[in-house]
């Protein structure tokens, strides 16, 4: 009789134990999931950094919490988050017009791409009007402009506090919107950089080894 009922307890304990576990394992996918999320944020965020002025993704970076008030807007700081969000779109287009050069002592020099040439910003060097002309602006760069300000817009569609000041409670629609657009935006954006890559080192980028 004692062991009848041993066996009885234990067959009892076995009946419970795979219930307990179940009960355990949404759980523990779910935070999984939400990590993996979190990770492939982070890892999507930092690859379109890379095609970006360092300068200007660090600015904003910084500010956009302070400017949202970590995405609890009101009027002014909505206002004041767009106005960061346009500068620093500006900036990322004007970039693209910047180039650098070294000289024979290996000095880095900085300037804006014009119709006829390169302009040196702070004016300590002067170049030949043939050596100007070889980084003079040419249609590539509007379209190099264009998708740094689409891949500027993707990194900002990354940061929670940005999408929670202007859009705080989102339909189920436009959170789909909002959570697949900034990905769509970055892959595509990331063929055509690929596909047709920029030959200039302006302000923010790395240098040429050259």
């Amino acid at each position: 009789m004692e062991i009848k009922v041993e066996a009885d307890s234990n067959h009892v304990h076995e009946q419970n134990l795979p219930l307990l576990q179940d009960k355990d394992l949404p759980e523990i996918e779910r935070k999984t999931l939400i990590q993996r999320a979190i990770s492939q944020t982070f890892q999507s965020t930092a690859h379109l950094a890379n095609l970006l002025p360092t300068g200007t993704v660090l600015a904003f970076q910084l500010l956009a919490p302070i400017f949202s008030n970590q995405g609890n807007c009101d009027p002014v700081s909505r206002s004041m988050t767009a106005g960061l969000l346009a500068l620093c779109s500006l900036s990322c287009f004007l970039m693209s017009f910047t180039d650098s050069f070294r000289d024979k002592n290996g000095n880095v020099f900085y300037g804006f791409a014009s119709i006829r040439g390169l302009w040196i910003i702070d004016g300590s060097a002067t170049i030949s009007p043939e050596f100007a002309a070889k980084y003079r602006m040419r249609f590539i760069d509007f379209v190099h402009a264009f998708m740094s300000i689409l891949v500027f817009a993707a990194v900002a569609l990354f940061d929670q506090n940005v999408v929670n000041c202007f859009y705080p409670l989102p339909s189920q629609e436009a959170q789909e919107i909002l959570t697949s657009l900034p990905v769509g935006i970055g892959v595509i954006c990331s063929m055509l950089f690929i596909v047709f890559p920029t030959q200039r080192n302006g302000i923010g980028f790395p240098l040429s080894a050259k």
